[in-house]
């Protein structure tokens, strides 16, 4: 059977730590910052962790 692909949207999306743990941006950083505290911004600027069955899923798409 061939390798599986890499989805190539996921693969700009995610990053694989060196623990093997999936890293993400966060959402609602990218306009309308305005009305956003700056203490909300700033938590929105930070990486976070995959989890769950929503990790599992990316693994797939990332061919991990």
């Amino acid at each position: 059977m061939p390798k599986m692909k890499t989805d190539r949207g996921a693969a700009k999306r995610f990053k694989v730590t060196g623990s093997g743990k999936i890293r993400r941006r966060r959402a609602f950083r990218s306009h309308l910052l305005e009305k956003k505290s700056s203490t909300r911004t700033r938590r929105l600027a930070r990486g976070a962790e995959v989890t769950g069955g929503d990790a599992r899923q990316v693994r797939r798409l990332l061919g991990i």
